[in-house]
């Protein structure tokens, strides 16, 4: 099934995803390296690359919402988006608590503040587990006639 969101020939979604997946992922290694003393300079990269990270998922989740409404009904890959989606607003609201606890004194956050974001990643872990399932088992978001002597997309041309 194609995206419905494309920019030059590729899912829009699927182009952003990687950003906030990225940052937070790493916002989380920075705060392990603030807590077997790294100093507080960690902490607030961590603090920079959660907001950066939260904006990228509120920039990316629109373009999967579109994704989704196009999925046939009644299969696997509407629940499963079902599940992606829901559980990927349960991340990104993990990380905004955890930004919100750190927000007055970023070099110096609160523990729990640190339980939210390991908490996130733990479940994007997850989340980007089911994405990958729609993508790659399941054939959302890929050009219907894909295979590996295609023309560009730049090409205008249909896939077959």
């Amino acid at each position: 099934m194609e995206s419905r969101a494309k920019f030059l020939g590729h899912p829009v979604h699927q182009m952003l995803i990687v950003f906030p997946l990225g940052l937070l992922a790493t916002a989380v290694i920075f705060d392990i390296i603030y807590l077997v003393g790294g100093g507080r300079p960690m902490s607030e990269v961590a603090y920079w690359l959660i907001v950066a990270g939260i904006i990228g998922g509120f920039l990316a989740a629109p373009f999967g919402w579109v994704d989704w409404f196009a999925i046939p009904r009644g299969t696997r890959a509407k629940s499963l988006g079902v599940w992606h989606g829901a559980g990927n607003t349960i991340v990104l609201a993990l990380f905004i608590a955890s930004w919100f606890l750190r927000r007055d004194l970023p070099e110096r956050p609160e523990p729990f503040a640190f339980v939210l974001s390991f908490l996130g990643a733990g479940l994007a872990l997850f989340t980007g587990w089911l994405g990958g399932e729609l993508v790659d088992r399941l054939g959302i978001g890929v050009d219907n006639d894909a295979h590996p002597n295609a023309p560009s997309s730049l090409s205008r041309k249909p896939a077959r």
